[in-house]
């Protein structure tokens, strides 16, 4: 027998909030944390002359890289495949209501993706990025069908504390499992590889229970046929751009969105390769200055006050309004970005961290919910979220894409932290435009 569904539902709104539990343990352990330090590890010691300065260099595909300018062209290409396949994937989905199933599919592409992290090579180098690569896809491609159920399970009002309820569950489980891989990798002896394999146990698992309460098929009145439904999703977003030139101010937000994410999704990634390349870790010290403990700690210190910021920041948005919250965040991701440039000592980057972590769930939150909030009214909920994470998605080609194009030429990421200040800095301007005209508009969100 179908599930009966109905909106508001707290059962369904719980299990909505729980696939951040389940799945951001992809994007801290793999994406930010164990797998970047595992990555520097394996791949540094084979020192070489690139563009005249000395650098850890590996071999793909026959030609020479930095080795975290690899790992920075693999995520922007990623992003690539996803900005091409979601417009398709996400028409499809709605035009056939499999929008879960889509959901599913990426889930498990993803968590294999983790899983065969746990054979990665420095000698089958093309084939062990497949899997950065795969599981980059499927954690992505899931986020786009997940974002665009959060209109159908509740009323828009009740979005920012949904939207900040889930990330904060997500910061809190992924602590949770990167803490229990810490302690068996160092009181049991237990291999860090085996860790890759445990979120993909972990994801798929415990995604079960958000899969069990969200509508499936029986929800929705399948359309009638057509002959395009392959390219059904382009017409789709060009038909949601069209529905969003009589609200400008959606426009003006989505452009913010596209530039000042580009940053915060670059930090994410790329945080702690910068850390472990720039910041200058005491071999043999004291714990807090050692380099892979270091790192560790603060990434605990960035996920734990991130719960807090997500928190704070959608009670400050109660106050100030989305937007004005949204450009208070953005100054003060410019703030971690000078104090980035100019740091190199364990202590103050663990004050960055926590900075950094103040700000990384309220602003991520808060655009998520901010988009719902402001879209007009409509059924095809997955054309228009596929739209925002499509804008989103080109900004990721282009985050991590000069990142790692300006570590190729200068030799070391410093210059790239300087990249990121002008992202934000811009973000901000265009928030303020998207204020303005909300003003003019006399609405409010």
């Amino acid at each position: 027998m179908a599930r009966i569904f109905k909106k508001n539902d707290p059962k369904v709104i719980r299990a909505w909030t729980f696939y951040d539990w389940a799945n951001s343990v992809y994007n801290l352990i793999i994406s930010t944390a164990i797998f970047p330090i595992f990555y520097e590890k394996v791949t540094s010691g084979n020192r070489q002359i690139i563009n005249g300065e000395q650098v850890d260099a590996v071999s793909f595909f026959g030609r020479q890289f930095v080795n975290t300018e690899l790992y920075s062209y693999v995520y922007s290409a990623s992003f690539l495949l996803i900005v091409l396949l979601v417009p398709i994937l996400s028409g499809i989905a709605d035009y056939t209501g499999t929008k879960k199933r889509f959901m599913q599919f990426f889930c498990y592409l993803g968590a294999a993706g983790c899983a065969s992290l746990y054979f990665f090579d420095v000698h089958n180098l093309e084939l062990s990025m497949f899997s950065v690569f795969m599981a980059s896809i499927g954690f992505w491609g899931s986020l786009v069908f997940y974002n665009s159920f959060l209109l159908e399970i509740a009323d828009k009002e009740q979005h920012d504390k949904i939207s900040a309820r889930g990330f904060s569950l997500g910061y809190i489980g992924s602590v949770l499992l990167l803490v229990t891989i810490l302690i068996l990798n160092g009181a049991a002896g237990m291999p860090i590889k085996y860790g890759f394999f445990m979120v993909s146990v972990w994801w798929v698992g415990f995604a079960q229970y958000t899969y069990y309460y969200l509508p499936g098929k029986s929800h929705y009145k399948v359309r009638e046929k057509k002959h395009n439904i392959i390219w059904y999703g382009y017409s789709e977003l060009r038909k949601v751009w069209g529905q969003l030139t009589a609200h400008i101010r959606v426009k003006w937000f989505l452009l913010s969105y596209f530039v000042y994410n580009m940053g915060v999704q670059t930090v994410m990634l790329l945080a702690v390769l910068f850390a472990s390349k720039e910041i200058l870790w005491v071999s043999g010290g004291v714990w807090w200055q050692t380099k892979e403990t270091g790192l560790i700690v603060s990434i605990i210190l960035i996920q734990l006050v991130a719960v807090v910021g997500a928190q704070v920041l959608s009670r400050v948005s109660e106050k100030l309004g989305n937007l004005r919250t949204l450009m208070l965040c953005t100054m003060i991701w410019v703030l971690c970005t000078i104090i980035a440039y100019l740091i190199d000592q364990p202590l103050q980057f663990y004050g960055l961290a926590l900075l950094v972590g103040f700000v990384m769930g309220g602003i991520q939150s808060l655009s998520r919910s901010t988009y719902s909030k402001m879209l007009p009214p409509t059924n095809d909920n997955a054309s228009f979220f596929s739209f925002f994470d499509v804008m989103e998605k080109v900004g990721l080609i282009f985050g991590p894409l000069m990142f790692g194009l300006l570590e190729g030429v200068f030799g070391n990421m410093r210059v790239s932290v300087l990249m990121l200040m002008i992202f934000f800095i811009v973000g901000f301007f265009l928030l303020l435009k998207t204020y303005t005209i909300e003003k003019r508009q006399g609405l409010s969100v």
